[in-house]
């Protein structure tokens, strides 16, 4: 019954920042995060907030520029991107599962958004 909608994707120059909101239906979510995939590549894992601890888990190559936060409703996830760079333009998919836990596997979460594509360039 679960729906996410990711929003806010769009072009910003190197060093820059955007905001990425995703906005969902159902029931709460547990555990929320964002992944990102360039055409031909495997989905990846970028960040994962676990709600019940408030505890975020975020891949090395974001760490110190992306933050996830999630609202009081547990309906709606942001990704707060700074110092953008142009590695970092990919789709970027909402996610959410049931389980308390993030994990990094892609296989291990149970309902996703569609995208929004975000490019970094000059």
């Amino acid at each position: 019954q679960v729906q996410l909608v990711e929003s806010g994707g769009g072009l910003v120059e190197p060093g820059g920042a955007l905001r990425l909101s995703c906005e969902g239906t159902g029931d709460p979510w547990r555990t929320v995060g964002w992944f990102r995939q360039t055409p031909g590549t495997e989905r990846e894992f970028v960040a994962g907030l676990e709600i019940l601890s408030s505890t975020a888990k975020y891949a090395d190559s974001v760490k110190g520029r992306f933050t996830i936060s999630t609202d009081g409703a547990k309906h709606a996830v942001d990704l707060q991107m700074r110092n953008l760079k142009p590695e970092d333009t990919a789709i970027y998919y909402c996610a959410a599962r049931n389980q308390m836990t993030v994990v990094t596997s892609e296989s291990r979460w149970s309902y996703w958004g569609r995208g929004t594509q975000v490019t970094v360039s000059s």
